[in-house]
C-alpha cells in the first residue's frame, strides 16, 4: 500500500503540469507536454512490467484507453466535416435553448458527440460575443450533466448498462434529479449571459434567420458511430469476445468509420470549420499519461472501497464517487465504487443477475454512484473526455479559456457545488 501511495507522484506531477504549465511556462509546455505525458506513463508502466510483474493491469489500461480515444477520435473526424449554421445571432434565450437541446440530445449520442457536434455552430452564431463562460456553461451542461439519464449518455453508465443494469434504469430513476440540475444550470446561465447580452429585449428566434447544414453524409457516419458503441459480446452475445486482444470489433468499426471520415468529408466544409487535428493530437498525448498513471490511484480506491465498504452508506458513495470523478476517470471509479456498494449486500458485480436485482432492492446507492461519477465530471477539465477536447477545440477558434484552477475557483466551486448540494438534500 506505501509503494502504491508514492506511485500517486507521477500522476499527482501530471495533474500539477496541466494545471500550471500554461500559465506560467506555456512555451516549454506546448512544445514538451507530448514527451512529459507519455514519460510519465512509461515510467508507471514500467513498475507494473518489470517490478510489479503485472502486465494484464497495463493491457486493460491501454484497451480502455484506445477504446476512449477511438471513440473521441471518430467523433471529432465525422463532426469535423458537419456545418451547421445558424445564419443570424444567438442571443441570451436562443443560448439556454441550444443548451437545454444539447443536454437532451447527450442521451442519445453521448456527451462526447453532442459536445464535438454542437460547439462549433455555437461558438460561430455568437462570434461577436462569446465569453468564456458560454464554453464553461457548455461543458457543465452538454459535455456531462446532460448525459446522465441513458447509458448511451455517458461511459460509467454504459459501464453498468454491460454489467446488467437495465437499460431504462437511469431514465426511470435519474430523470427528476436530471431535471432539477439542468433547469437550475439553466437559469444561473441565461441571467449571467443576458448581462452581456445586447440583444435581451428581442424574442427567441428573432436573431436567427435560417439554419442551413452542410456536409450531410457525415450524419451517417455518426450514426453508425452510435451503433458501434453496442458492438459488444456482453450486449450482443453473438459479436465474437476479442477479450484477450487489446482491440475488439468495437474499436476496429471505429478505425474503419475514421478512415472512411477522412476519405469522404467534404474539403470545403472542413475548410470553413477550420478543421485541423492538433486538439485531437494534445487530447490523445495528455490523457495516455492520465489513463496510466491513475493505474495506482484506481488501485488504492479498490482497496479502501473493498476494505471499508460496509460503512459507506449512499452519502458517502454520492461524494466519494463525485469527488474522484472530477480528476480520475469516472469508468473505473463507477465500477470500483459499485463492486464496493454490491459487496454490503454479499452481492457480485460480476453476476448480471446480481447487478440487475442490486438494481431493483438498493437502487438509492446506484443512485448516489451514478449521479455522482456522471455529475462530477464538470468540475474539472480532466473529469470527463469530452471536457478537454471542448477546451481545445475553443482554444484553437481563438477563445481564451479559464486556466485549469481558474475554471474551478471562478465556476465549479460557486455554481456546480451549491447545486451538487441541493441535489444530495433534495434526493440522496
Amino acid at each position: 500500500m506505501q509503494s502504491e501511495i508514492l506511485l500517486i507522484i507521477p500522476f499527482a506531477l501530471l495533474l500539477l503540469l496541466i494545471a500550471l504549465g500554461p500559465i506560467f511556462f506555456s512555451e516549454f509546455w506546448e512544445k514538451y507536454h507530448p514527451y512529459i505525458s507519455v514519460g510519465l506513463a512509461i515510467l508507471i508502466a514500467g513498475y507494473y512490467l518489470i517490478i510489479n510483474q503485472n502486465p494484464g493491469i497495463i493491457l486493460h489500461s491501454l484497451k480502455e484507453y484506445l477504446s476512449f480515444i477511438l471513440l473521441l477520435s471518430a467523433l471529432f473526424v465525422t463532426s469535423g466535416g458537419i456545418h451547421i449554421d445558424f445564419l443570424g445571432e444567438g442571443n441570451s434565450k436562443f443560448n439556454t435553448v441550444y443548451l437545454l437541446f444539447g443536454a437532451v440530445l447527450s442521451n442519445f449520442i453521448g456527451t462526447t458527440g453532442a459536445s464535438i457536434v454542437l460547439l462549433r455552430p455555437f461558438i460561430r452564431m455568437n462570434k461577436n460575443r462569446i465569453k468564456p463562460f458560454h464554453i464553461v456553461f457548455y461543458i457543465f451542461i452538454v459535455s456531462n450533466i446532460g448525459g446522465a439519464i441513458t447509458p448511451i449518455g455517458d461511459p460509467p453508465l454504459f459501464i453498468g448498462f454491460l454489467r446488467g443494469v437495465p437499460f431504462f434504469w437511469t431514465i426511470e430513476n435519474v430523470w427528476l434529479i436530471w431535471t432539477t440540475a439542468i433547469a437550475l444550470l439553466l437559469v444561473i446561465f441565461y441571467f449571467i449571459d443576458r448581462r452581456s447580452d445586447d440583444t435581451n429585449e428581442h424574442s427567441l428566434w428573432s436573431q436567427i434567420k435560417s439554419i442551413e447544414l452542410k456536409g450531410a453524409r457525415n450524419l451517417l457516419f455518426l450514426v453508425a458511430i452510435i451503433l458501434s458503441v453496442f458492438l459488444d459480446s456482453s450486449v450482443i452475445p453473438q459479436i465474437p469476445n476479442f477479450s484477450s486482444y487489446i482491440v475488439g470489433i468495437r474499436e476496429i468499426s471505429f478505425v474503419i468509420i475514421i478512415m472512411l471520415a477522412t476519405k469522404y468529408s467534404s474539403k470545403s466544409v472542413l475548410l470553413e470549420n477550420g478543421f485541423n487535428i492538433a486538439p485531437m493530437k494534445e487530447v490523445a498525448f495528455l490523457f495516455i499519461g492520465i489513463f496510466i498513471t491513475m493505474i495506482p490511484a484506481l488501485e488504492i480506491i479498490s482497496h479502501v472501497t473493498a476494505r471499508h465498504g460496509e460503512s459507506l452508506n449512499a452519502s458517502s458513495f454520492y461524494w466519494g464517487s463525485g469527488m474522484l470523478s472530477s480528476v480520475l476517470d469516472n469508468a473505473p471509479t463507477y465500477l470500483n465504487f459499485l463492486t464496493a456498494a454490491m459487496g454490503k449486500f454479499n452481492l457480485d458485480v460480476n453476476s448480471s443477475k446480481d447487478v440487475a436485482y442490486f438494481a431493483k432492492s438498493s437502487g438509492n446507492y446506484l443512485l448516489s454512484i451514478s449521479v455522482g461519477c456522471v455529475f462530477f465530471g464538470a468540475m474539472t477539465y480532466i473529469g470527463n473526455g469530452p471536457n478537454f477536447m471542448v477546451k481545445s477545440i475553443s482554444e484553437n477558434l481563438g477563445i481564451k479559456m479559464p486556466s485549469f484552477f481558474k475554471y474551478i475557483y471562478l465556476y465549479s466551486l460557486p455554481i456546480l457545488l451549491p447545486i451538487f448540494f441541493i441535489i444530495w438534500i433534495l434526493f440522496i
